[in-house]
């Protein structure tokens, strides 16, 4: 298939290599700044920070914007921001930016636009800011903020300088509503105060995801999109800002037009990708105007070739047997995500399935020919298509591929009636612009497109992949636990696609959502090479009871990938494994006996024992699991794209989820896999045309007995990479052997070692035994003629 994007200009700006920050207010402008130059000194080209705008006073992350029209005081204000570019631009960097168009911060206290609208209502001057649906109820939005239901909580009301508090809280008044009896005033406002459980079933704004504490903005209008990117783009032209991450585009009411939008408002002067999930064989559309995604599909890849696939599926066999979950309880993983979304759908996002419900109806309504479908049947209909969408979301074009008529025949197939499975047709020609295009129509179809991702994020990523544990490393964002390897000649045909369709496009391994970090996944994932290894750990953990069996394997599992026994970090991951599973406890409805038992078990065993350094045979996997993660590192680095460093990576980096990835950034003594990072960086930066726009990758294919375990490409004729795959399964062969690798003509330089030097051409056989002597990794630079 051909495409379109090799006919656009490059990007102007389009960085070598990018590290990302976590800012927050233990870590400022001010703390970035004094590490200018030890990042400078890695070979990065652009610091890529966390959102910078005003959000919640304290937050750790910033995603909760309160105010588009300001830099974050906490974090130095605007001042603060514009020193750190000064600095990085002394130092040769420029600034990326993660950008929050979908949400803000649901806090009158602290959203100012927010504020506004619920004191003035929709008529206020930022009345269309958000995503209310003024007319799903009385005519006041629901703001679920209560710790019980108000009769409750209605004696700790009280109304103070011009405002209506409860605790911390604050609420603004209508005015004239100010000497009010208290029940006649909370019924005068343009809002609801309401029990948080409300939010489940009675929200009527849009929502990020199931979080109810961030309130969705409408940047599909021009004057919302003005007002919140004002700052931005001020930024932007001043040069202070070279590049975009844009947070989540699924949730935008249409991400191409915004996208086109932001692309005309910067001129063309951002390198902008997106956080873009990718399913499957799925690809970004060409006509996005942006570099690419933020690299998710590529941690897939890489993750993906070196895992080994049939150890893989030898795990799942071991793992049902230890468990014995059934299918669609953890024993499948089809089955198991499939029941999440069913749950997700009619559960968590019941508001949400509600709100689209009521703008079918009224869309039948209006047309005779679509009358007297009961609101149950559209509803069951629209909750049947969402769960058999594919992806994350449709897009404007290509729906079609997406809401099938082979996912119709399944959703009629939960109808009884022959005759009410009819809505199912109704409901899909909707979707699909069969049945008509007003505004209404559209407004149908986006809204169900952001839900549709807000079902997959939460079914797949925040429920299926805590259910379904055989082998964690592949439990990551845009990761398939379901088919965890990726065959080399896969993964050079993905990366011979990046090349040529967006060679700009991101790169990671670890971000600060990551529910592992790449060390940790590597050394889960090298179980895969050795199933017969981890049941032998398994039975040796057996006298420390678990509440469960599921949960021994994922908490033990766990412990062997951070490495290290330590209470104070295995065990929050492992209670978010267990809430987030929903099978035994959750988020919002917390078993506190099992949440015992839980605590008690990590502390007895795998927040106590060092499970890798007390067991032989696990200690004998050492070398692999550095092989492994060594490996991954330079692929990433060195394949299409552009690579991104989390903080605190370019050395061994072993963290599990919040907060361990969102901790303040710290610089550590180098170690052998800083040299590593150092040297591939360095390379990029001395030669983008190698790597950037415009250049070429290459496979390259080993021969002899072992050439399954080589993975190695060239870029642009001028650079290789040869990474040890499945250096255990290797090594169980009998090594390397006789297998020879051929490298392009010339003369080759070794990049790590500086000494090593290689002679390329079909009469000059590389023995990898001798290439791989020192280290299973190779980076090597063509010497000029």
């Amino acid at each position: 298939m051909t495409s379109n994007r090799s006919a656009r200009p490059p990007s102007p700006a389009v960085p070598t290599a990018t590290y990302r920050l976590q800012l927050q207010p233990a870590f400022p402008f001010a703390a970035a700044e004094r590490a200018v130059p030890h990042l400078a000194g890695l070979g990065v080209s652009h610091l890529h920070l966390s959102p910078v705008l005003e959000a919640v006073p304290g937050s750790l992350h910033g995603y909760d914007v309160t105010d588009h029209r300001s830099v974050r005081a906490e974090l130095g204000g605007e001042a603060g921001l514009r020193a750190l570019a000064a600095t990085a631009r002394a130092h040769g960097l420029g600034l990326v930016v993660d950008l929050v168009p979908n949400h803000m911060a649901a806090s009158p206290r602290h959203n100012h636009a927010l504020r506004e609208v619920l004191r003035h209502g929709p008529d206020s001057p930022y009345g269309r800011w958000f995503d209310i649906e003024w007319d799903a109820g009385d005519g006041r939005v629901l703001l679920p903020v209560l710790p019980a239901r108000l009769p409750e909580v209605r004696d700790r009301l009280r109304v103070e300088d011009g405002v209506l508090r409860l605790d911390e809280q604050e609420f603004p008044l209508r005015e004239g509503t100010e000497g009010l009896p208290l029940d006649a005033l909370l019924d005068a406002q343009w809002y609801r105060l309401g029990w948080w459980r409300l939010a489940r079933t009675e929200l009527d704004y849009r929502r990020f995801f199931t979080v109810s504490d961030l309130i969705g903005v409408r940047v599909e209008d021009p004057e919302v999109f003005a007002g919140s990117h004002a700052k931005i783009l001020e930024l932007v032209a001043d040069g202070v800002i070279e590049g975009l991450r844009i947070d989540h585009p699924d949730g935008l009411a249409d991400p191409q037009g915004y996208l086109e939008r932001l692309a005309a408002a910067t001129g063309g002067r951002c390198w902008t990708v997106v956080e873009k999930i990718l399913t499957g064989d799925e690809t970004l559309p060409d006509d996005w105007p942006v570099a690419g995604t933020t690299g998710y599909d590529a941690l897939r890849l890489v993750d993906g070739v070196l895992t080994d696939a049939a150890g893989a599926e030898e795990l799942a066999s071991l793992y049902r047997e230890f468990t014995g979950r059934s299918a669609d309880r953890g024993g499948d993983w089809e089955a198991t995500a499939r029941r999440a979304a069913y749950e997700v759908v009619r559960h968590d996002l019941a508001a949400e399935t509600a709100a689209l419900t009521r703008a079918a109806v009224r869309l039948c309504a209006a047309d005779p020919a679509l009358r007297d479908h009961a609101p149950w049947a559209l509803r069951t209909a629209i909750e049947e298509l969402l769960v058999r969408v594919p992806v994350y979301r449709p897009y404007r074009t290509g729906a079609e591929r997406v809401l099938t008529a082979e996912a119709a025949r399944g959703a009629r197939a939960a109808f009884a009636v022959p005759e009410e499975a009819a809505a199912v047709d109704t409901v899909r020609g909707l979707l699909l612009g069969t049945l008509g295009d007003s505004p209404a129509h559209r407004g149908l179809r986006a809204r169900f497109a952001q839900t549709s991702s807000a079902l997959r994020a939460k079914s797949t990523e925040d429920t299926a992949f805590y259910r379904y544990a055989p082998l964690l490393s592949a439990n990551e964002v845009g990761g398939d636990p379901g088919r965890p390897a990726v065959a080399v000649a896969e993964f050079h045909a993905a990366c011979a696609r990046l090349a040529r369709d967006w060679p700009a496009t991101g790169t990671v391994l670890t971000t600060h959502d990551t529910k592992r970090s790449a060390d940790v996944r590597a050394a889960i994932a090298v179980l895969a090479q050795c199933p017969e290894v981890w049941a032998g750990l398994l039975s040796e953990t057996a006298s420390v009871p678990a509440p469960d069996p599921h949960l021994a394997w994922t908490a033990w599992q766990t412990a062997f990938g951070f490495g290290a026994p330590d209470p104070e970090r295995i065990g929050p991951a492992v209670l978010k494994a267990v809430r987030e599973e929903g099978l035994r406890t959750s988020w919002t409805e917390q078993d506190p006996a099992y949440e015992r038992a839980v605590a008690d078990f990590v502390a007895a065993g795998p927040g106590r024992v060092p499970l890798r350094a007390a067991s032989e045979a696990a200690f004998a996997l050492e070398p692999h699991v550095r092989a492994q993660a060594d490996g991954a590192a330079l692929v990433q680095l060195t394949m299409p794209g552009v690579p991104e460093l989390y903080q605190n990576t370019e050395r061994e980096y072993r963290a599990l989820v919040d907060p361990d990835n969102r901790a303040p950034f710290a610089p550590g003594p180098d170690d052998g896999r800083t040299a590593l990072v150092r040297a591939a960086l360095r390379l990029r930066r001395e030669r983008p045309e190698v790597f950037g726009p415009g250049s070429t990758y290459e496979p390259l294919t080993a021969g002899g007995p072992a050439a399954a375990h080589c993975l190695a490409f060239a870029r642009s004729g001028e650079v290789v990479t040869a990474v040890t795959r499945l250096s255990l399964r290797l090594a169980e062969a009998g090594g390397w052997r006789d297998t020879e690798l051929v490298l392009p003509d010339g003369r080759w330089a070794d990049v790590l070692d500086g000494v090593r030097e290689f002679t390329g051409g079909a009469a000059s056989e590389l023995k990898l035994a001798e290439l791989f002597a020192d280290r299973p990794v190779a980076l090597l630079a063509r010497i000029p003629d």
